[in-house]
């Protein structure tokens, strides 16, 4: 019993920061615009200067770990690669197998994964999270435009950001390569550069946390729930089990296991309904993979983390 009550502390101020953007948002103090702005304003400034801020500031040596992310990569691969060749042998049409590919393997790890690795590890194990996080963004955003490009590469796209552009100017992926590079020259960060980031990293994690609970809508359940359930089950328990068997293959136990498995079960990303519109997917379906992991992962975390302290991880 002591577990499971500390398992909550670590799981509800998470979701309940999620379920009162919720009823800010229905009780009308915060509208749409609201909820577009903050989802902006954390993805272009708050989030790229907490993931700079956390990376650069950590001793490189220390918090970065290069067969960590060499299996946390491996397990993210193999779950896409999974995903793309089930949607492959279901038949499903080109938009919807890469929308459930992405749905299946792209984890909210900056809004939700650190606040939960945060709770339950603190700030050491905030910061090797950072590093890592940094280093799969790149591999993330990568997957996610190959398995959505590949069920049209036989036809031009008709419009929207190039890949390219997806890849190389996310603000996401900039700064974890600036704040790698920054930790792995031992650069010094300047006092003032640390007042200024300091705050502005302090707001991330609850105002992006409001904003899911703001744009948060049942409504957005449509289409084939059937999909969505599918790529919500794969992303909430297909990437931890694939983390867990690749890592423990590879000797890996306590903190570092943890963590990895917490990012690994993070629900599906809100970026996610952006790239499906943006590069030819199904967007409705994607929306409705957001929805339903996101109900999931409450549960799946609240299970996951009373295994974890059960086991001593």
């Amino acid at each position: 019993m002591p577990h499971f009550f500390a398992t909550l502390e670590i799981v509800l101020p998470v979701f309940v920061l999620i379920l009162l953007g919720s009823l800010l948002h229905h009780l009308k103090l915060v509208d749409d615009n609201f909820s577009r702005q903050a989802n902006r304003l954390v993805y272009f400034v708050f989030l790229p200067a907490l993931l700079f801020f956390k990376t650069a500031t950590a001793e490189f040596g220390t918090s970065f770990n290069a067969p960590l992310t060499l299996g946390a990569s491996a397990a993210l691969v193999l779950g896409g690669a999974l995903a793309y060749g089930w949607g492959v042998l279901a038949g499903f049409p080109p938009a919807d197998r890469g929308t459930f590919s992405q749905g299946a393997f792209r984890g909210n790890l900056a809004y939700v994964g650190l606040p939960i690795v945060f709770g339950a590890y603190g700030e050491g194990g905030l910061a090797m999270a950072s590093m890592l996080l940094s280093c799969l963004v790149p591999l993330i955003n990568l997957l996610a435009i190959l398995v959505l490009w590949l069920p049209h590469r036989r036809k031009q796209r008709t419009g929207g950001v190039p890949w390219r552009e997806q890849l190389l100017l996310n603000p996401l992926v900039l700064a974890a390569a600036a704040g790698l590079l920054w930790s792995w020259l031992a650069w010094p960060l300047p006092d003032l550069a640390g007042r200024i980031l300091q705050p502005l990293s302090n707001i991330a994690l609850p105002l992006a946390l409001l904003a899911i609970g703001a744009g948060f809508s049942l409504r957005q359940l449509q289409g084939d729930l059937r999909r969505a359930g599918s790529a919500a089950a794969l992303k909430l328990a297909l990437q931890p089990f694939l983390n867990f068997l690749i890592l423990m293959a590879m000797g890996f136990g306590g903190r570092e296991l943890g963590i990895a498995l917490l990012l690994a079960a993070t629900p599906t990303a809100a970026a996610s309904y952006i790239m499906a519109y943006e590069l030819d997917g199904n967007p409705g379906l994607a929306a409705s993979i957001i929805v339903l992991s996101t109900l999931l992962a409450a549960p799946v975390y609240t299970g996951l983390l009373l295994l974890l302290k059960l086991t001593g991880l």
